[in-house]
């Protein structure tokens, strides 16, 4: 009788315990959905100050949030909330966020005649990179294409400006691109990305 008690305890403190360390760790649906406010259902911003996160490489993510984490990367809020998770965490999400279908049908105001000759400069300049048109998220490259393009021109900003490092082949690009395109080159090649659905 003893050991039939003694059995029952065990087990019960067995499923206590287990499902209380099952509750420690969130899921990975549990923990992107702290992302929405910002960057939209499943990764899919609604504005034009956040990217659409979905589609993004696991890597490119791992890497934006730890940089967030330390301070590398400039941010107005994400170094304060990337502090909050763990690197177990942020593995989660990057799996999560990596698996969802970027949404490129934003309603953006995209001058047709600027997008074609962005379609030129990005062959040029970016392709190397960010393959297929921006769209690619192989290489742990950005997706650029279908991004708000006010996020795009706030990203070079902080590129352009020092606030944000640029690894030495984008800066060799950038740095071309700016002095024989200006900004408007710039501009041309949001109006690019914004277009492309």
């Amino acid at each position: 009788m003893k050991n039939k008690i003694f059995t029952g305890l065990l087990i019960t403190c067995g499923v206590v315990l287990g499902g209380a360390a099952a509750a420690a760790t969130p899921s990975a649906t549990m923990l992107s959905n702290t992302c929405v406010g910002c960057h939209g259902p499943n990764g899919n911003s609604m504005g034009p100050a956040s990217p659409t996160i979905a589609g993004i490489s696991t890597e490119y993510f791992m890497e934006a949030m730890e940089e967030y984490k330390s301070g590398v990367r400039p941010s107005t809020i994400m170094g304060r909330i990337a502090k909050g998770y763990s690197e177990e965490e942020f593995q989660l999400m990057a799996s999560y966020f990596s698996k969802q279908q970027f949404n490129r049908d934003k309603d953006q105001n995209i001058n047709a005649k600027m997008a074609k000759k962005g379609a030129k400069l990005h062959k040029k300049y970016c392709e190397k990179c960010h393959e297929d048109g921006g769209r690619s998220s192989e290489d742990d490259a950005g997706i650029l294409a279908g991004q708000w393009m006010p996020y795009l021109q706030f990203t070079m900003t902080d590129y352009l400006s020092g606030n944000r490092e640029m690894t030495k082949k984008m800066k060799k690009k950038v740095n071309t691109l700016k002095d024989e395109q200006g900004d408007k080159g710039f501009e041309e090649l949001w109006h690019y990305y914004g277009s492309l659905k």
